[in-house]
This record gives structure tokens, sequence and C-alpha cells, in this order.
């Protein structure tokens, strides 16, 4: 059996434990699981996680926690983006970041799968904003060819 640690918890660990607590209640699993699991990944006790994530770290996610309990009444389905907890200045942008990314996964791959005729629409408008951005570039760079020519005509004649 791996030795449990009992140092301090750093950064990383608390993420670690808050993204899969969150996706725990999400799924519809009870926290207890969720320590379970934790504990496994970092070495460390199940009794500590959860220590850790009701004493220190559940204050700090209590509107995503509210999200991951509507998420799961909806069936994992929930696409109104809650833009609410992201906004609390009290989180780490780090777990912002990773609370955003998690559920915007979560949906595309649920909700947000688009048809091929979408996807080749979606391609088309690309395609030609591609050109014309292309266009407007090659515009500039034979602008900055006449710039560079008439500043070379200017110190030659200032020269004379």
């Amino acid at each position: 059996m791996n030795a449990t640690r009992q140092d301090a918890w750093t950064k990383d660990e608390d993420i670690i434990l808050a993204e899969t607590v969150l996706r725990y209640i999400r799924e519809g699993k009870t926290q207890l699981e969720a320590f379970k699991d934790v504990a496994k990944q970092l070495s460390r006790t199940s009794a500590a996680c959860g220590f850790r994530w009701n004493a220190t770290i559940r204050k700090h996610y209590e509107e995503a926690i509210q999200f991951a309990k509507e998420d799961r009444k909806q069936g994992g389905r929930n696409t109104s983006w809650n833009f609410v907890e992201l906004s609390n200045d009290d989180r780490d942008p780090i777990d912002k970041a990773i609370f955003l990314l998690e559920k915007m996964k979560t949906d595309f791959t649920q909700d947000n799968q688009i048809s091929h005729r979408e996807q080749q629409e979606i391609i088309n408008h690309l395609e030609k904003e591609n050109n014309y951005l292309q266009e407007q570039l090659l515009r500039y760079k034979e602008a900055w060819e006449e710039m560079g020519k008439l500043w070379t005509w200017v110190s030659r004649s200032k020269n004379d």
C-alpha cells in the first residue's frame, strides 16, 4: 500500500480535488466517491480529502456546486452558460479557466455537435474571410513597398 502524505496541500492538488468533486456532483455520484478517487490520485486519505474540501475549498466553489447540481438535474445537458461563478474575485484565474474549459468540453461533446452542412457553411465563410484578409494583406504590403520607394527617393533628393 502506498504511504499517505501528510504535507501541505498545493494549489494543483486543490484544483484536482475541486474539479473531481464538481464532476462527481454533475454525474450524480457522491462526494465520498470523489474523495476516494482523489485520495488515490494524490496518495492521501479520503478523510484528508474530505476535510480539505469541507474546511477550505468548498466555500470558493459554492456557485459552481449549484451549477453542477442544476446540470445534474437536467441530465448533464445544461447549455445556458452561467458566468456568475467565474466572476468571483477570490478564485484563482487558473481555477476559473479550468472550470470553464471543463464545462465547454462537456457541453461541446453532448450538445454542440453540428451537422455536416453547418460545418461546410462555417468552412466556406472562413475561406471567404481568409481570402479577403489575404487581399488586404497584399494591399498593405504593396503600400508599404511604395512608401519605401518614396522614402528612398526623398532621401536621395535631400542628398543631391
